[in-house]
């Protein structure tokens, strides 16, 4: 039974008898013109489904606990122009799918559908016009009665990861950190950021990733104040840290992973101390994640390091824990500890007390600090963040970007080649 199998079994067990629910393949999109960029499935469309085609539909009949799927024709003409179509006889038989039919045949079989149903469940916002159209029906037919939000049942499906996403992640995490590698023995001073992005780019791809899950952050200097820098425009100077924020997406799943090292190769005195810190916090939070944890508390354990070390080195005056209180911390450090991690870098699924066995996420801390008359000249406009991602085991934690360097001297080795 394929992954995808499984969780239409689970869902549809989910939603029972009676109820009946829809998902609408993404769009394309236009770049300009008669010209696309490059498609990618929704994210909730294929974790049921795996089906790469725009203009798909898929139904899920609780009553009959079966999978229907509505996609293009195959069109011999349409093939030569823009590539293979699965059409619905081997769509139906490479998915898994109880049935699959034309997608010029949905209109006319949905009525059908959902004449016998109680409960219509959908994605707000998703399928345009044809979800609108869908929704108004149903309101119609049923007398105004609400449509419910899918999201509710799949989001906790998507927070804890199987056997097959989380070696998808792992694969992603292992392409991204090879990346940073080489971004790191790569980078030099007067070449430009955009130059480390090629280089990011150019693993990504050769490893079978073509695409970043987001806009690759390379901040150099004072661009590393800005969270999310992704001009990449700026050259790189002797002296300056150098913030590279970048995932590949592998199948669909993201990696996401930030280090911070010298341009030059070496760590200045202040850069190195601050560093220190940030990465401080980063294993002291990585170390607290097993199931059970209050992720609550591990935010706290990374806050408690980075407050401590901005009044040690006279960043913020008083205590920690006044600094704490007052929320004065947050002008060097504005931003939580991490975020789960899955087929959206941002992943689906809410942030629960604690911590649970299949759950990814990231862990982030930073510290940055822009030039201003107040702060020592030494610290001005340096921006550090060290991130990894962190799968929750049933006995602990698997760091699975460890193998991106990030203590000062895995850097600075790294860097010499």
């Amino acid at each position: 039974m394929t992954p995808f199998v499984e969780r239409r079994r689970r869902l549809l067990g989910q939603i029972g008898s009676g109820s009946v629910a829809v998902l609408f393949a993404a769009p394309e999109q236009r770049r300009s013109n008669d010209t696309f960029f490059p498609y990618r499935q929704n994210s909730y469309f294929h974790y049921l489904t795996g089906f790469p085609e725009p203009e798909s539909v898929l139904v899920l009949d609780g009553s009959a606990q079966a999978a229907v799927l509505f996609c293009r024709d195959k069109d011999d003409v349409s093939e030569i122009w823009e590539g293979f179509r699965y059409g619905a006889d081997a769509a139906r038989e490479a998915f898994g799918m109880d049935a699959a039919y034309s997608i010029a045949s949905w209109r006319e079989q949905m009525p059908k559908i959902l004449q016998n149903a109680q409960r219509l469940l959908v994605l707000p916002e998703e399928g345009g016009a044809a979800g609108q159209a869908l929704v108004r029906h149903w309101q119609k037919i049923k007398n105004g009665a609400a449509v419910e939000n899918l999201a509710a049942c799949l989001d906790g499906m998507r927070l804890i990861k199987d056997r097959h996403e989380t070696d998808l992640l792992k694969t992603a995490g292992e392409i991204s950190a090879a990346a940073h590698i080489r971004a790191m023995q790569k980078t030099r001073p007067d070449i430009s950021e955009l130059h480390i992005e090629a280089e990011l780019l150019h693993e990504f791809m050769r490893r079978g990733a073509r695409f970043p899950a987001y806009p690759s952050i390379v901040a150099g200097g004072k661009n590393a104040c800005c969270l999310h820098y992704t001009a990449n425009n700026d050259t790189l100077r002797n002296g300056d840290l150098l913030l590279v924020d970048a995932g590949a997406e592998y199948q669909g799943y993201a990696g996401d992973i930030t280090r911070t090292f010298p341009v030059n190769g070496r760590f200045g005195g202040a850069q190195k101390d601050l560093y220190e810190v940030v990465l401080a916090a980063n294993e002291a939070a990585i170390a607290a994640v097993k199931p059970g944890a209050a992720w609550a508390g591990i935010q706290q354990t990374a806050l408690n390091i980075l407050a401590r070390g901005m009044v040690d080195f006279k960043l913020l005056a008083g205590t920690v824990e006044g600094n704490i209180e007052s929320g004065a911390f947050k002008r060097y450090y504005m931003h939580g500890l991490g975020h789960w991690v899955g087929l959206d870098v941002h992943d689906t699924g809410g942030r629960p007390a604690v911590l649970q066995a299949g759950m990814c996420t990231t862990v982030e801390p930073g510290i940055y600090i822009a030039a201003a008359a107040d702060i020592p000249a030494c610290f001005h406009n340096i921006g550090i963040r060290v991130e990894d991602n962190v799968l929750v085991t049933e006995s602990g934690c698997e760091n699975y970007t460890a193998a991106a360097p990030k203590s000062v001297a895995a850097i600075e080795e790294t860097m010499r080649g």
